[in-house]
């Protein structure tokens, strides 16, 4: 699932190309996935793009006066092109969600902007509104963890008032915007903060820990994502990954054997030498730790 620093990069990449563009022609090929009927998606159609900026992990864009927002879900992605096909869709038989057709006046140049969406389970959602607030998982979320007001003092209160495991704290959006599973796992281990513990446990200085690696995994990740086109953007994620999906393979800062919990519909993966005092964390589905 593309999380901040991803969805950041898309969204610079994407203010680049199209800033200025005229939107001629919004195509929904998935109605599942539209999740707003007031204003059409028509509505759309002779607008100009002014800009794309994140909400959390939402792509937002611009329409002069109406929003084209939407969120990638686990499978979701963009692909853009400066030769777009004016080929119909067919309902429900393509991995492609949703086309915009646009002209840039700038250059005279007609692009195109695809969202696609593999896998059966479709999980990606597109919203028309006229304000982002009115997504109603936008008007739900928590602080932006890069925002200047995001400090070690608001994360403190954060972290002190839960009795969540800090895994689960910190992919809440409604609590902290924008991360997921993967820079949780990335976080945690630059921390060196087990999974598993419980939030409201971690004592001052392990606090103080977090919130530096949450600030250094993500401007380090913003950094590497941003500049790249759109279909480089998930190799420069995995490449800089230290634990995550990095399952049976050796820790980068201790050598031990990065592990892995799974639960029903994902997983994480953790270093038991960094993290967890050499501890071998059980699968949750046991719910104890492995002697």
């Amino acid at each position: 699932m593309p999380e901040l620093p991803e969805v950041h990069g898309l969204c610079m990449y994407l203010d680049t190309q199209l800033h200025g563009a005229v939107l001629t022609e919004v195509r929904i090929n998935s109605f599942s996935a539209l999740k707003t009927a007031d204003p059409p998606f028509t509505a759309l159609e002779g607008r100009t793009i002014l800009g794309a900026h994140r909400i959390g992990k939402f792509v937002c864009l611009d329409a002069d006066g109406l929003f084209f927002i939407f969120h990638l879900a686990k499978a979701g992605w963009v692909r853009y092109t400066e030769h777009p096909s004016s080929a119909g869709l067919r309902m429900g038989k393509s991995n492609i969600s949703a086309r915009l057709l646009l002209h840039r006046p700038a250059d005279d140049a007609h692009i195109g902007v695809d969202l696609t969406e593999a896998g059966t389970k479709k999980s990606l959602a597109i919203y028309v509104v006229k304000d982002p607030q009115d997504v109603p998982r936008i008007a739900t979320l928590g602080p932006e963890p890069l925002s200047p007001d995001f400090d070690l003092d608001a994360l403190a209160g954060i972290v002190g008032s839960s009795s969540q495991q800090i895994k689960g704290l910190l992919r809440s959006q409604s609590v902290i915007a924008g991360i997921g599973n993967a820079y949780s796992d990335e976080i945690l281990h630059a921390a060196r903060i087990s999974p598993f513990a419980t939030a409201k446990s971690l004592d001052q200085a392990t606090v103080a820990r977090l919130y530096e690696s949450m600030q250094e995994v993500l401007v380090g990740a913003v950094n590497a994502a941003a500049g790249k086109p759109s279909n480089e953007l998930k190799d420069t994620k995995r490449s800089n990954f230290r634990v995550h999906a990095r399952t049976g393979q050796p820790c980068p800062v201790c050598g031990d054997t990065v592990r892995e919990v799974s639960f029903a519909d994902t997983s994480l993966q953790y270093c038991a030498t960094c993290q967890t005092n050499g501890k071998i964390l059980a699968d949750r589905r046991t719910s104890r730790f492995l002697k």
